[in-house]
């Protein structure tokens, strides 16, 4: 499989696990009229298939360890079932998220989720593995976390009415938060010791515990949306549009690569698991770029939202200067 060892290619990993999960959502705003619960269905298929195709290709080339499908068939039991737990949870974490979103609004759900999952998963996979200056690390991820918090006050103040904050939705935010944050230590259990997984073969376990868990999981929100909006049908899904069917698997294929490579970059042993995560994480900011800069949400909105915008934008540079740096500078 190819694996790069040097710190700048591992960067480019990184930044661009960062772009994939923080762009992916916009193939969900080029079908506005599909339910995200019937999209979830193709999101799925998506990842599952980008999973598989970077298997046979970067996971089956290059000369560091063994392919993608020769882990899979070597692999212990319980590195199978971290990476399949890591999936199931993800997807729960995941599906909350977006629930939250939909009752008590970006402004509060996003900071909530996010924040409390970069810290939770930062920490946790920091102990895992500490690799990486831990100073640099966590101060890094401590501008990050304001960055989302001032991302969420741009987008409340861009508002002109402020959404009742429903107390259901501070609490799905919170449950996603901390699932969201425990994903990926099992995920990176999964790829360490006797008998472990390579990232490729990883992500495929990873993409079928995704794929599990939504049958029960998203079905249940499709009978009963938490936002008590009207039961999503399945046969909505069948008479959708073609070109929403192959966003959803678009959307899930750019989750999944960022996913890979997120995983890849994390085995490198300058870099590890919590800068790899954290990084990663910055998604958030890249989802605020396309907003302000694509989709023109901040057009029309009040001079202190867009200054609160600008003040996001410098502490998340330096936030991840500081991660990147993290690796360097271990002392």
């Amino acid at each position: 499989m190819y694996q790069p060892e040097a710190y700048v290619p591992s960067l480019l990993f990184m930044l661009s696990s960062m772009i994939c999960w923080g762009s992916w959502a916009n193939t969900l705003k080029l079908c506005p009229q599909f339910r995200f619960q019937l999209f979830y269905w193709d999101y799925v298929l998506g990842m599952i298939g980008g999973a598989v195709l970077w298997a046979v290709t970067l996971g089956s080339m290059g000369s560091t360890g063994a392919s993608a499908f020769a882990d899979l068939a070597h692999a212990s039991g319980g590195a199978v079932l971290f990476a399949l737990g890591g999936g199931a949870i993800f997807n729960v974490a995941n599906l909350l998220l977006v629930a939250a979103i939909d009752i008590a609004g970006l402004a509060v759900a996003f900071p909530i989720g996010i924040g409390l999952a970069l810290v939770i998963g930062a920490v946790s996979n920091y102990f895992v593995s500490p690799n990486g200056n831990p100073f640099l690390l966590f101060g890094g991820i401590a501008l990050v976390a304001a960055a989302i918090v001032l991302d969420a006050i741009a987008y409340r103040l861009r508002e002109a009415t402020h959404r009742a904050t429903s107390r259901r939705g501070i609490v799905i935010s919170l449950i996603s938060g901390v699932l969201m944050g425990t994903f990926y230590p099992l995920v990176s259990k999964s790829m360490t010791g006797p008998h472990a997984l390579g990232p490729y073969a990883a992500l495929i376990l990873f993409s079928l515990g995704v794929a599990a868990c939504s049958l029960p999981a998203n079905y249940l929100l499709m009978r009963s949306p938490l936002d008590a909006s009207a039961p999503a049908r399945m046969n909505g899904y069948f008479h959708a549009k073609a070109s929403w069917h192959l966003s959803g698997l678009l959307g899930g294929a750019i989750w999944g690569t960022g996913a890979m490579a997120n995983f890849v970059a994390s085995r490198v042993h300058i870099v590890g698991p919590a800068v790899s995560y954290s990084i990663g994480q910055g998604a958030t900011m890249v989802s605020a770029c396309w907003g302000v800069f694509v989709w023109k949400e901040f057009a029309s909105a009040p001079r202190v939202s867009k200054v609160s915008l600008a003040w996001m934008f410098l502490f998340f540079v330096i936030g991840l200067l500081l991660i990147a740096l993290a690796p360097v500078f271990q002392g």
